[in-house]
């Protein structure tokens, strides 16, 4: 007997699975207008893995009066079909990530719907279209709050009443108590662009892996690409299948690398405990791990390196390049390299300078730079992160007022030094949902604990309404 049971089935075990366990709580948090308008009590600005969870768990929380907003249109959230180009994901498949421990609501009951027990024993890696057609169901099967085209530009702190006014582009502004910003693993900052690419090229030569890139107008073309990590491999093994006729790899390190800490960091609780870390551990934990490149999954290295058109580049920094009679001129220690076009993979900063929806406050924000000394030589990268409190909440500099900054967490890629692989990190959002969700819900309750406990001393509603000495019945 098959045990492919489908969708309707399975929706009919999540409901069941949800009501069983209590998952939905009763509203608590009072709702707000202002000057007549009114007010969400959570506003989530992204609506990939990271904001859909969070509204989830939220609403766990008895906290509903939430809403997701998007830039992109409808299924199209995250990177997963923008500017991932990796054919699997590169998580172990069992991670469960967003399923707040409910069996049917996992990426695995979802898998094993469609294609049984067999069918999940079979995959190795999750496929990148797969995981992004789960999150698609996950926001439909939940019914999740989820405005598309909506384009943060700034959030504009009003403090003394205790709010954000939220303004996007092209529509009206939003009223938020408090915003989480689930904005991924660029929203903490930008991606880096080495000057000498972005100064001496035309940007018809060149982009960057985050950004969308016309591959089939490089057909029959060669391509370099800058960058030892994976998304390097990712991006020149996606080129060739796509027909351009050669791909090469440069990197700056003479070694392909090899280890891959997240490994480590997954198998011994080192994602769950890392924020228990004193700072000081923190910092020289977190400038070990920067100093990896994650390495390319194996089977992605295998598929690259296996196209004709392949080549890599060991010990091969870029030390200029150049536009030479209409296309790129790349000179490495290895002498002049020629190519149609070039795409760059050098990672990205973190830092809320970077950001335009926080330009109004940005200069409160506190980052490690201030607040802690190392016990070794200090890195750049490191101090420009922001320095988060246990919820992921921005915190103020010494000395200025912190008000314009209540409410507002960055449960982005930003978080990686204050609390490890948490928010955009798969192997770290089992663990960081819950923190997030309780530090919201928390502010909400502490920003309104006087009229609650007024409320509760005031509370003579009876429950029991027994009698004594009980009256005779005829």
């Amino acid at each position: 007997m098959s045990d492919v049971i489908g969708f309707p089935a399975l929706e009919a075990r999540l409901a069941r699975d949800l009501d069983l366990i209590g998952f939905y709580r009763p509203e608590w948090v009072r709702r707000r207008r202002f000057e007549g308008e009114p007010v969400l009590d959570v506003a989530v600005i992204g609506g990939g893995q990271c904001g859909l969870s969070a509204a989830f768990g939220l609403r766990r929380e008895g906290v509903s009066n939430v809403v997701v907003f998007d830039e992109n249109d409808a299924g199209y959230e995250g990177p997963w079909e923008t500017y991932a180009r990796m054919v699997t994901l590169r998580t172990p498949k069992h991670l469960n990530p967003i399923d707040f421990g409910v069996p049917s609501l996992t990426y695995r009951a979802w898998w094993e719907a469609q294609h049984g027990a067999a069918g999940w024993e079979a995959v190795d890696k999750i496929a990148r279209g797969d995981w992004m057609e789960y999150l698609r169901w996950y926001r439909r099967v939940l019914d999740l709050p989820v405005e598309n085209g909506a384009r943060l530009a700034r959030i504009e702190p009003l403090p003394e009443a205790g709010l954000h006014r939220l303004h996007f582009e092209g529509r009206a502004p939003v009223l938020a108590r408090k915003v989480v910003l689930a904005t991924g693993i660029q929203g903490g900052g930008e991606w880096h662009t080495p000057a000498m690419v972005r100064d001496n090229l035309p940007k018809s030569l060149w982009a960057h892996t985050s950004e969308p890139i016309d591959f089939a107008n490089l057909h029959g073309k060669r391509i370099a690409v800058l960058g030892g990590g994976a998304s390097a491999f990712d991006n020149a093994n996606y080129a060739l299948t796509q027909g351009v006729a050669a791909a090469e790899v440069f990197m700056r390190r003479k070694e392909l690398p090899r280890i891959n800490p997240i490994r480590f960091m997954e198998g011994v609780g080192f994602t769950a405990r890392y924020p228990a870390l004193d700072d000081v551990t923190k910092y020289a934990a977190m400038d070990a791990f920067l100093g990896h490149n994650q390495p390319p999954t194996n089977d992605t290295f295998e598929r690259a390196a296996a196209w004709p058109g392949f080549a890599l580049h060991l010990g091969a920094p870029w030390l200029d390049v150049a536009q030479h009679e209409g296309i790129v001129r790349v000179t490495s220690p290895h002498g002049y390299h020629d190519y149609d076009f070039v795409v760059i993979s050098t990672g990205l900063l973190s830092d809320p300078g970077l950001r335009p929806e926080l330009s109004g406050v940005a200069d409160l924000i506190a980052r490690w730079g201030d607040r802690v000394t190392p016990a070794g030589k200090r890195n750049a990268l490191i101090d420009a992160h922001p320095y988060l409190g246990n919820a992921f909440e921005f915190l103020p500099r010494e000395g200025v007022d912190g008000a314009p900054l209540h409410g507002l967490f960055a449960f982005n890629y930003s978080a990686l030094v204050s609390l490890g692989l948490s928010a955009s990190a798969l192997s770290g959002l089992h663990n960081a949902l819950p923190r997030l969700i309780k530090g919201v819900a928390d502010q909400l309750f502490l920003d309104d604990r006087d009229v609650l406990v007024e409320d509760f001393l005031a509370y003579d509603e009876h429950e029991f309404l027994g009698q004594w000495p009980q009256q005779e019945t005829v």
